[in-house]
């Protein structure tokens, strides 16, 4: 697990606390691994997750399947990145989404209540990981606020502008790479997928973007 020291200081959760301390806390927060082979569950709708989970290798969708097998995608979990912090507090409800592997992943589980507790070894940083985990709650309500700006756009062409330009301001440049196939895409927009890659085709063919598989280049021109 120390391997991945490095990846967790990269996180929301251990923002600030040197590396050394993280390894030291990794026992006093019930660490534990466990690796997912693509296309398996991490959770279930329904379940009661009581750990706070960082992804180190692969990507998670959080995903929901309604009766008849339509599929929409809310998010995209990166390894860095954190899940099940809106599940922590007592009577939080059950899941109300699917958690998957969509590549192999290994993912280190944190106990919810050691987390959240005052730390019998009197970790130095175990404060700072408690209000980390504050900060962590917000960012996740900026990035649902973001998504629900792609949804309330009447068309497909006013989601996918709205959503393309949201990942070239993340990456501060009109050239990126989205965590999406062209399936995954249209579910996280909720629109059709054959509807969606026609109006990619078009927006090629006038001079908006340029994209192969999942990179795209936004061309400097009024959308």
């Amino acid at each position: 697990m120390k391997k991945y020291i490095p990846i967790l200081k990269r996180t929301r959760m251990f923002a600030g606390v040197v590396e050394e301390e993280i390894a030291s806390m990794l026992s006093c927060l019930g660490a534990k691994l466990q690796s997912y082979k693509s296309g398996e569950y991490v959770f279930r709708q329904g379940e009661h997750p009581t750990a706070i989970v960082v992804l180190v290798e692969g990507r998670l969708h959080i995903r929901n399947d309604d009766y008849w097998g339509n599929r929409a995608i809310l998010s995209s979990v990166s390894a860095g990145e954190m899940f099940g912090e809106a599940y922590a507090a007592p009577d939080s409800g059950a899941l109300l989404n699917d958690v998957v592997a969509v590549e192999d992943s290994t993912l280190i589980f944190f106990d919810v209540k050691r987390v959240l507790l005052t730390c019998p070894s009197a970790c130095r940083f175990h404060a700072m990981v408690v209000q980390n985990m504050f900060f962590a709650l917000s960012e996740k309500n900026r990035k649902l606020v973001q998504k629900i700006g792609h949804m309330s756009r009447r068309s497909t062409r006013e989601k996918l502008i709205s959503y393309l330009s949201e990942e070239a301001k993340r990456h501060s440049s009109g050239e990126f790479a989205i965590p999406f196939n062209r399936q995954q895409l249209a579910d996280f927009l909720s629109v059709d997928r054959s509807a969606m890659s026609a109006e990619l085709s078009k927006m090629r063919r006038e001079g908006l973007l340029e994209f192969n598989k999942n990179n795209f280049k936004l061309l400097n021109k009024e959308l």
